[in-house]
Formats: structure tokens, sequence, C-alpha cells
């Protein structure tokens, strides 16, 4: 049987100095297929409502959509720990409201979820959660649900005044019992200096390579999404071209009439054929 990775494989890479990988997933059939590759935690990142929704921004989804993925991915995940991203005003109206939305996704297949922030009423719905048994990600940095708040995607951490205020939020993070934190678009000598500060694994997302993991939006990666590549997504894949060159294909073939090609079809056998032109024209529409 696969050993499913947990906070506590987590915490161990990062303390043997090792490193851990991160990708988005939204459905069954990639979650499988990153998870076989061996990918350690599969997000369920609230991305899905740019990447695979259409919206502008992350804002438009809920906690139904975010449910209904959560489960489909972690059906498709044996191996590789199931983070679910907390959508927008999911958690903030109340600690109550945070913990009911927070265990759906607990319900639905998850093992943990990811919060962004670090204000008063936040680290009192991560002491609540993780009291509860239910696991919680941190997020600093940039953080796409404060995007008009922060007034654009902007790097953060820049000063050491900055930085410093980033990695006090950090501790108060893992004082209320975070398991990692993510840090995004920051200078990778600002990450460096929270991380070597830090306990619990900090996961990068634009932050340089000194922290102990690394995540990415998988249509980023394979190349699928293209209306926006942000600096730090490597392209390891064009999907957009495979995806298109296959659809135009297929196609040309169904208006050319090469497909279905005859291994493509099923037949009656001779007996059911003679008995099917027996009645031709017999019934009437």
């Amino acid at each position: 049987m696969t050993k499913r990775v947990t906070v506590k494989t987590i915490q161990k890479i990062k303390d043997s100095g090792e490193k851990f990988s991160v990708l988005t997933a939204y459905d069954y059939s990639t979650a499988k297929y990153i998870d076989e590759a061996g990918v350690d935690i599969i997000l369920i990142g609230d991305s899905l409502a740019m990447v695979a929704l259409g919206y502008e921004t992350t804002h438009y989804v809920g906690v139904e959509e975010m449910e209904i993925f959560t489960g489909a991915v972690a059906r498709g995940a044996k191996r590789a720990m199931v983070v679910t991203d907390m959508p927008f005003m999911s958690y903030n109206v109340s600690v109550e409201d945070a913990l009911k939305n927070t265990s759906r996704m607990i319900k639905a297949g998850a093992s943990a979820v990811k919060i962004e922030g670090a204000n008063e009423h936040i680290l009192k719905v991560i002491t609540r959660c993780v009291q509860s048994g239910i696991p919680v990600m941190g997020h600093l940095g940039f953080t796409p649900q404060l995007l008009n708040t922060i007034g654009g995607y902007n790097i953060q951490g820049k000063s050491f005044d900055t930085t410093l205020e980033i990695l006090d939020s950090a501790k108060k993070l893992e004082a209320a019992g975070v398991f990692s934190i993510v840090l995004e678009l920051m200078p990778e000598e600002s990450a460096k200096f929270i991380a070597d500060n830090l306990n619990v694994p900090v996961i990068s997302c634009g932050a340089g390579k000194y922290c102990s993991g690394q995540v990415l939006v998988s249509d980023d990666v394979f190349g699928k999404y293209s209306e926006f590549k942000p600096k730090f997504a490597r392209k390891y894949g064009d999907m957009k071209t495979l995806i298109f060159n296959c659809a135009k294909q297929f196609d040309e073939d169904v208006k050319n009439g090469k497909f279905p090609s005859d291994d493509e079809i099923f037949s009656l056998s001779e007996e059911e054929l003679k008995q099917l032109r027996l009645h031709e024209g017999s019934i009437k529409c």
C-alpha cells in the first residue's frame, strides 16, 4: 500500500534539508498523473477560477465549487497530500463559518486547507482549525485574495522593514499551528531570511530557490494556460498546441469522412443485417 504524504512527512523533508514539490490540480485524471509522477503535495488552488473557469481573478470561485474540485482531485491522488485553497471570504466572516467551510473540504477528501494572511481573526481561525484536526498551510507575501487592496501583482518584502513584517506574521502563523507557509512574489534573499528563521517548511511561489518546497500552477507547467505567464513559472510542455492540433485534426477528419474508420465502428452480423434489411421501409416514423 502506498504511504500517504502527511504534515509529518513534509516536516521531515524540511528538517533533512531536502526539497518537496507542489503542483495544482483541478480534476481526477490530472491529479492521478501528478500523483504517479511523485509530486508530494497537490493543491486545489483557487487559481482554478482563472485557469479552469475563465474568470479574471480568483475572487469568483466559491466554497461549493472548491468542494467539487477537491473531491475529484482527492479521488485521483493516492500518495500526495491534498490541500485545498479556501476561497475568498470563506473564512473571513466568523470563526464558526470558517470551521464549517474548512471542514467541508476535509470531508470532500482534502488532508489540509490553505488560508491567506495573518491578521488577528485569521490567527484565531487557524488556531481553531488545528485544534479541530484540520491542518492549515499559511500564505504570506503577495496574497491574491487581497489583490484589490494591494493594488496589483506587486513583489512583496523588497525592503528590510517589510521583510521583518512578513517574518513577524510568519512567526504568528507558526505559533497558531500552521504546518507550512507559502511565500509568494518575494525577492529570493528576503524569502531565505524568513525561511531561515522559521521551524515550519516554507514553500516558494516565485520566492526563489532557498525554500523547502516549490509550488507552480500545473496549467503553467504543462503550457496549457496562455493568457498570462508569471516570470517564475517554468513551462515544461506545450499542451496548448497539442490540444489545438488534436482538435483541428478531429474536426477535419469528421468533415472529410475519415472519422470514424472501419476499425472504429460496430457492425451487425450477417444474420442481423439480413433481418434489418427485410424490414427496411416497413417502419413508419
